[in-house]
C-alpha cells in the first residue's frame, strides 16, 4: 500500500513542475496583455496631442545621427589605414638608407634563403626538389591572389 501511494504521490509531484507553469503563463500572458493595452492607450494619447509628427522629426534626427557616425568611423578607418602604410614605407626606406642595391637585395631574401636552406639541410633533399615541393601551382595561385589584394587594395584605396 505504501508502495502504490509513494508512486501515486511522485506521480503528481512530477507533473507539479508542470502545472506551476501553466499558471505561472497564464499570469504572464495577462500582464503582458495589460502592458500592451496601457501602450496602445498611451499612443492614441500621444497621437491625439500632436506628437505624431515629433516623433517623425526624431526619427529623421536619429537617422541622421547615424549616417554621420558611419561616415566619421569610415573616415578615421581609412586615416588610420593611410598611416599605417605611411609608417611602414618609412621604415622600409630607414632600413635602406645609405645600403648598395645588392645589400638591399641581399637583406630581401634572408628569410627566404634561410629558410630553405635549413628545411633542405635537416631532409637531406635537392635543391631543385625544393623549389619545386614550394613553388608549386597551389602556391603560385596563392602569390597571385595575395598580390593582387595588395595591389588592389591599394589602387581602391586612392
Amino acid at each position: 500500500m505504501l508502495t502504490l501511494l509513494s508512486t501515486l504521490i511522485s506521480f503528481l509531484m512530477g507533473g507539479l513542475p508542470k502545472i506551476l507553469e501553466f499558471f505561472q503563463d497564464r499570469a504572464d500572458k495577462k500582464h503582458e496583455l495589460n502592458l500592451a493595452q496601457m501602450q496602445i492607450t498611451r499612443e492614441l494619447e500621444l497621437r491625439k496631442a500632436g506628437f505624431e509628427a515629433q516623433e517623425r522629426i526624431e526619427h529623421i534626427k536619429s537617422e541622421q545621427l547615424e549616417t554621420e557616425s558611419a561616415a566619421n568611423t569610415q573616415q578615421v578607418l581609412i586615416g588610420a589605414q593611410q598611416a599605417e602604410m605611411q609608417a611602414i614605407y618609412a621604415h622600409d626606406m630607414s632600413l635602406n638608407e645609405g645600403t648598395s642595391t645588392w645589400m638591399k637585395n641581399l637583406r630581401a631574401s634572408v628569410r627566404p634563403v634561410i629558410t630553405l636552406f635549413a628545411y633542405g639541410w635537416s631532409r637531406g633533399v635537392p635543391f631543385t626538389e625544393l623549389a619545386e615541393m614550394l613553388w608549386d601551382s597551389d602556391t603560385q595561385a596563392l602569390f597571385a591572389s595575395i598580390i593582387a589584394f595588395h595591389f588592389g587594395g591599394r589602387a581602391f584605396g586612392k
